[in-house]
């Protein structure tokens, strides 16, 4: 039998042992065990990876989930790993056991961190970093003598995980309604009112705005505000200006934590650091993960700031709180590696470059193509929408799927992007940070046969 046919069989068995044992996250599970997995992936290097169906390259779009930043294939962070393992792959962090990466990442985040963000705990993934910080708000007002400080408030739109907690204070439907298992005392606002949390009460939106559930509930029963500063899952929407600032503000006002979901925004994605800089806010509370490890290991955090921090470590007694995983000593070192290389690489700089490239390519398309409106785009987190008739605000209807079948169309140029949105009508772009202006531009050109082909 020659290498080919072995290969097609491989490919063969692989599908068919998919489709029986494997249930896939956020993915239709009757379509996948009647047509099996769209890709299976068996190497990666820069922006491509490599699929094994077809033996062809794929650009990666979208960083796979928004989290391989450095892209794929960096033998340094693989080097990191291997070395960490031949010493202590893992160590419980329980009973105040530690472990050198992690005392080394810990110091790092601090020094990376905007404000006071000086102490982090360390999670296995974003879900478990907005749980934890819900735990840890409640917990924290519950020291400081206010139990009746439980309740929290994040945006329509919002994603924030898959986690009970985290779940519930999602406010995408699919994902908030999963299974019907939520936590009490989370409300939901309407995103991005900047004049109504300025305290503009004559809008007809203000008893949906932030200002107008706080003022409605009571402060005294409010432990956090919740937000990705550009939301991601809930169609790349980045917020007006002065936007942050005001809810900082109100945060202030109202005696309420300021809790920042940093898992897709965080480590370069929006061309600083950490999104919050963009604003120049800082948050009480930072929930991290995804870009720590560019997706290398499983890790995230929480970061907390030092009137938090300083309040729980006064607690004597045990913290009853905590994962198996929680800073595991090959992920946290491949984290540090994985700083290193965006500090050193100039990854920052070149996202803040790749983004005027982007913005161009945005721009070409919505000129070229009359259906593509509401471009956006801020470091390497863009986004545009597909509407019927945009000057009507018109948009296709609810049996044509304009996003999943251009998304499906650039697959078929191996280009992966991702459909967003409740009327499918969003396209997010998210490639990795170490994307040049070469590789944009073909992201852009495939963009553009794949909308011509839509048409």
């Amino acid at each position: 039998m020659n290498k080919n046919a072995v290969e097609t069989n491989k490919v063969t068995e692989l599908v068919e042992l998919d489709k029986q044992h494997f249930i896939h996250p956020s993915t239709n599970p009757h379509e996948l065990v009647a047509k099996g997995p769209g890709i299976i992936f068996s190497e990666g290097k820069g922006i491509y990876v490599k699929n094994m169906m077809d033996g062809k390259e794929y650009i990666d779009g979208m960083s796979m989930l928004w989290n391989v930043n450095i892209g794929h294939g960096q033998e340094e962070v693989v080097d990191a790993g291997k070395e960490q393992m031949s010493k202590i792959a893992y160590s419980s962090a329980f009973k105040g056991f530690s472990n050198e990466p992690a005392i080394k990442l810990a110091k790092k985040l601090a020094d990376l961190a905007p404000g006071d963000l000086n102490a982090v705990f360390f999670t296995s993934g974003g879900s478990e970093s907005n749980d934890t910080v819900i735990k840890f708000a409640r917990f924290y007002w519950g020291l400081k003598g206010k139990p009746t400080k439980r309740s929290f408030i994040s945006l329509n739109s919002a994603y924030h995980g898959v986690t009970l907690a985290a779940q519930t204070v999602t406010a995408i439907p699919a994902f908030h309604e999963f299974a019907g298992s939520n936590i009490d005392e989370i409300f939901h606002a309407k995103p991005h009112l900047l004049n109504c949390e300025l305290g503009d009460k004559t809008d007809p939106n203000y008893e949906q705005s932030i200002r107008g559930i706080i003022e409605r509930e009571g402060a005294d029963t409010i432990a956090g505000i919740i937000m990705e500063p550009v939301q991601g899952a809930g169609g790349v929407n980045i917020p007006p200006e002065g936007y942050l600032q005001a809810v900082r503000k109100i945060c202030d006002e109202f005696g309420i934590l300021f809790i920042a979901d940093e898992v897709i925004c965080g480590f370069a994605r929006t061309g600083k650091m950490f999104g919050v800089e963009n604003w120049d806010v800082v948050p009480d509370m930072m929930s991290i993960a995804k870009g720590i490890t560019s997706g290398y290991a499983q890790l995230g955090g929480v970061m907390l700031n030092d009137e938090v921090r300083n309040t729980i470590v006064d607690y004597d007694g045990m913290l009853a709180h905590g994962f198996t995983y929680s800073a595991h000593a090959t992920a946290c070192a491949i984290a540090l590696k994985n700083i290193e290389i965006i500090e050193r690489e100039n990854v920052v700089e070149n996202v803040q470059a790749m983004e005027l490239e982007l913005k161009k390519g945005l721009a070409f398309l919505a000129e070229k193509h009359s259906i593509v409106t509401n471009t956006r785009c801020i470091g390497l987190l863009g986004a545009f929408e597909l509407y019927e008739d945009p000057s009507r605000g018109k948009l296709f209807g609810e049996d044509v799927f304009p996003a999943n079948k251009v998304v499906d169309e650039c697959f078929k140029r191996q280009l992966i992007l991702r459909a967003l949105g409740a009327h499918n009508h969003i396209i997010a772009i998210a490639p990795p940070l170490v994307t040049n202006a070469e590789e944009m531009e073909k992201i852009i050109h495939i963009i553009d046969e794949a909308l011509t082909t839509f048409k």
